[in-house]
């Protein structure tokens, strides 16, 4: 996937989840929860589209 369209994806999520937090009403724990999910959805694919995740299944224990 070019780096192009990984800033453009990333983009568009911040936007989205800023959008979310500014103009739907939510408690404070939920958005902080929805945040959360986000940001660690987000690096699994980040790790994943640059192959880390990839790289880590040949390893055993």
């Amino acid at each position: 996937m070019p780096l192009l369209n990984v800033v453009v994806v990333l983009i568009v999520v911040g936007v989205l989840l800023w959008l979310v937090n500014a103009y739907i009403p939510m408690d404070g724990k939920i958005k902080g929860i929805l945040n959360g999910v986000v940001v660690i959805a987000v690096v699994i694919w980040l790790l994943n589209v640059f192959g880390v995740l990839g790289a880590l299944g040949g390893i055993t224990v």
